[in-house]
């Protein structure tokens, strides 16, 4: 923590005169958060110094965010997102003297997060409440939004750079490397049917939050009840498969994006149905035609393109994810490529849908 601006930051929000509680909420794997509880009236609320390093236009975010909070207060819509806080200048932004961006959010007491899906109750759960966000801005213009991170869920573009890591990688790597390159070489109609997408009426342009994940919602401590998602920093204009896929790649498979077990990589029917049958209740009269028809793709299409992530870091040095050991992002790239296989055959045996 830095002190110098953290004191700093706070001055600006909150009566100096005051006396705080700081408590660091260490969940958030990109921005720095504190619980500040005053001592005299002991409520709370939470700072947050966005990592502008990731977010370089980080005054976008926020803009982002008040559009969001501002479009459900005037259509009085019953959805819930923490409510954000002004500083004593009455703007929710504010700058440091070092150049760090603070903001401040309502602290929602008696809530918790979890890191993984227990059971089917909260996979669905987590499904309905993520296209509930969607379904909440159906009328909103999408375009209105920043893009805070460009590209972010481009299909195409994570194709291109994987083909010119084949070119420019490292030549040990791709060696190592080459029945993943082969298999995800074989599956390039994805990266097709992506730009149908992109180019077609039949796919709509939406709100999507684009970091659909357990650890993205807040629990009741008490009665499990799902409160509200939470980091929108990656909300932008999106399509039907970016959320939905992202539920199903974390939470339908067995084991999580970093295990080596590959023999117990699976997909779990049950969380799968629920997973798919909460988000699609929700939006179900919003789809369109083609995006009912193509919904059981979006896991398919999330998976490959991390598959062609992790594979290309890997070919090119590791030069973007966090790694653990030397060979993390091969062994990352193989269990999607495993998982992209099992969720390819299962569908086939389940829905009868092969793509």
């Amino acid at each position: 923590m830095n002190q110098g601006s953290y004191k700093e930051a706070l001055k600006a929000f909150a009566d100096h005169s005051h006396e705080f509680t700081v408590e660091p909420v260490t969940n958030g794997l990109i921005n720095q958060s504190f619980k500040i509880t005053g001592n005299d009236t002991g409520s709370s609320f939470l700072l947050q110094q966005i990592n502008h390093h990731v977010f370089t236009r980080p005054e976008k975010l926020q803009q982002n965010y008040m559009l969001l909070w501002k479009y459900l207060r005037e259509e009085d819509i019953p959805f819930i997102i923490p409510e954000p806080k002004h500083f004593i200048n009455d703007k929710t932004f504010f700058r440091d003297g070092q150049n760090n961006y603070w903001r401040v959010f309502e602290f929602i007491s008696g809530t918790k997060t979890l890191n993984i899906a227990d059971n089917i109750s909260q996979a669905k759960g987590v499904a309905n409440i993520f296209a509930g966000f969607t379904a909440c801005f159906s009328k909103f213009d999408s375009n209105q939004l920043h893009i805070t991170i460009p590209d972010f869920h481009n299909l195409s573009l994570r194709f291109r750079q994987f083909t010119q890591s084949l070119s420019n990688g490292l030549n040990e790597r791709i060696r190592k490397s080459q029945q993943l390159i082969d298999d995800l070489n074989l599956r390039e109609r994805y990266v097709n049917f992506y730009e149908t997408i992109i180019e077609s009426d039949e796919f709509r342009l939406r709100v999507m939050h684009h970091d659909a994940k357990i650890s993205n919602v807040l629990f009741d401590t008490a009665s499990e009840k799902l409160i509200c998602p939470v980091d929108f920093d990656t909300v932008m204009p999106g399509y039907f498969f970016s959320d939905l896929g992202d539920m199903i790649r974390s939470m339908a498979c067995s084991e999580n994006e970093n295990s080596n077990r590959y023999e117990e990589l699976n997909i779990r029917k049950d969380f799968y149905d629920a997973i798919v049958s909460g988000y699609t209740e929700v939006l179900n009269g919003q789809l369109t035609f083609s995006e009912k028809k193509y919904i059981h793709l979006s896991g398919l299409l999330m998976i490959y393109m991390q598959a062609l992530r992790f594979l290309t870091d890997y070919l090119n040095g590791d030069i973007y994810y966090r790694i653990s050991y030397p060979e993390h992002n091969f062994d990352r790239a193989t269990n999607q490529v495993i998982l992209l296989k099992n969720l390819e055959e299962f569908l086939i045996h389940n829905y009868h849908f092969k793509f």
